[in-house]
């Protein structure tokens, strides 16, 4: 009997046509939540309540309102996505899957990055396959960016893009068993922006139940904004449209509008008195929160979670190199990324003994001439498996022109796959009074070991 092209999911909300091939099963825009228009792109995200018939899931969907963002020379169009493409129904999940409807397989949910302005699951580099084949069912989720995700406006619940990830995470725990999937053995990870909102996913007590293990790469556990910060975000944002900062004054303004003011606040002071620009700039959009991710991690699920969590050796080189710019005397990525990612790491180790991996990628690229090195992003082909891929090579490729290494890939991969399987990528645990780095290159992936961090 000839195998089924296009097979056919039954999940709670409805049945799902996807496609299949060589790595398994694919379906593509499923709506976990009902569609954000109007004063709507401002409340909490309602479930979606279903459909009739079977729902096509044979090709992607639109992606959330979002700018385009330039990186001169080098082709950012694999991270970062087609960018906007128009719908009204974004806040959608894809799934890959070795086989539907047989097996208990760990999940993994990955939350893109892109600055909680850009970014969709229709990236290149998220496709997933790899997993599929290695037995893992991968599950992408879009959320809301920008002005309807995170900017605070009284009367609305502030993080909607991060309440957006929560009810995904729910869908996952009601559906993903129709997939192969075991809701039991769920491993949430992001990168960037998608990792800041995982470790705020740690803290948050809703979330509870909803994973058992969690990865972030090149995120922070203190990147959110403080209210006062988002204050002042807001009313920058108000009195460039023109309208008062309200969701009555917000709501009957097109998505156009938000986006055509966003330049505006670029390089917004967010300085205080007692607090830093946890972005220092890059973007006037994140989390906004009483207090940091890292310093609240018992009023969520943190201690009963598994966490892999690391950095790039050279993170701030992907917003240095490509403009022209000089690194400065304090390393950009250790100010967004580093600080933020060593201070979660301790405080997690502390609420979770013995459950904490700590990671380092120091692979460099040769784009510029090797000048991009181990920049921001770099790690995601490793994890994804993709690294071979011509689209990430050549003069203006993330990777540069010369191959990436295939046994660091596997290594990288396999660690991801095996903590998502385990909980344990292959290496000791992190402790604050023994910590322990497992450095991800292209010779080999040595554990180094050194005196406790002090932050």
């Amino acid at each position: 009997m000839p195998a089924q092209e296009n097979p056919v999911v039954r999940t709670p909300a409805g049945a799902v046509r996807g496609v299949r091939d060589a790595f398994g099963e694919r379906y593509r825009a499923i709506p976990y939540a009902l569609a954000p228009t109007g004063a709507g792109r401002f409340g909490e995200p309602s479930p979606h309540p279903g459909w009739p018939g079977v729902r096509d899931g044979t090709a992607p969907g639109p992606t959330a309102p979002q700018p385009a963002r330039d990186f001169g020379r080098l082709d950012m169009t694999p991270y970062f996505g087609p960018g906007w493409v128009r719908g009204a129904d974004y806040l959608t999940v894809d799934v890959r899957t070795p086989a539907a409807g047989r097996g208990q397989r760990p999940v993994l949910v990955f939350v893109h990055g892109g600055g909680f302005v850009t970014g969709s699951a229709r990236a290149a580099l998220y496709d997933g396959r790899a997993f599929a084949r290695d037995g893992v069912v991968l599950v992408t989720v879009q959320y809301r960016l920008g002005v309807p995700g995170f900017l605070s406006l009284e009367g609305t619940p502030d993080n909607r893009g991060l309440l957006d990830v929560l009810l995904a995470l729910q869908w996952v725990r009601e559906a993903i068993t129709s997939f192969g999937g075991d809701p039991g053995n769920v491993t949430v990870f992001g990168q960037s922006a998608g990792a800041t909102l995982v470790g705020s996913l740690l803290a948050t007590p809703q979330a509870k139940g909803l994973f058992r293990r969690a990865i972030m790469q090149s995120g922070s556990g203190t990147g959110a904004f403080t209210p006062e910060q988002a204050h002042r975000v807001t009313t920058a944002t108000a009195a460039a449209l023109g309208t008062p900062p309200t969701v009555e004054g917000f709501a009957g303004l097109p998505d156009e509008r938000f986006l055509e003011v966003q330049p505006a606040l670029s390089g917004l002071d967010l300085r205080t008195d007692t607090a830093t620009d946890p972005l220092v700039g890059l973007s006037p959009f994140s989390l906004v929160l009483p207090a940091q991710a890292a310093d609240a991690l018992t009023s969520g699920p943190a201690g009963d979670v598994d966490l892999l969590i690391g950095t790039n050796t050279e993170e701030g080189n992907l917003y240095l190199v490509p403009q022209g710019k000089p690194d400065t005397d304090v390393p950009l990525g250790d100010v967004l990324f580093g600080k933020g990612t060593a201070r979660m790491a301790d405080a997690h180790a502390r609420v979770a003994p013995g459950c904490t991996y700590v990671y380092s990628f120091g692979h460099r690229s040769t784009a510029f001439d090797g000048r991009l090195g181990a920049a921001h992003t770099v790690e995601l082909p490793f994890v994804f498996d993709v690294a071979d891929e011509p689209w990430l090579h050549g003069e203006t490729g993330l990777l540069g022109p010369t191959p990436a290494p295939e046994a660091l890939a596997r290594r990288m991969h396999g660690a991801w796959t095996e903590f998502a399987t385990t909980g344990n990528p292959g290496w000791p645990a992190h402790t604050t009074s023994a910590p322990v780095t497992h450095r991800f290159n292209a010779q080999d992936g040595r554990v180094s070991r050194a005196r406790p961090a002090t932050h």
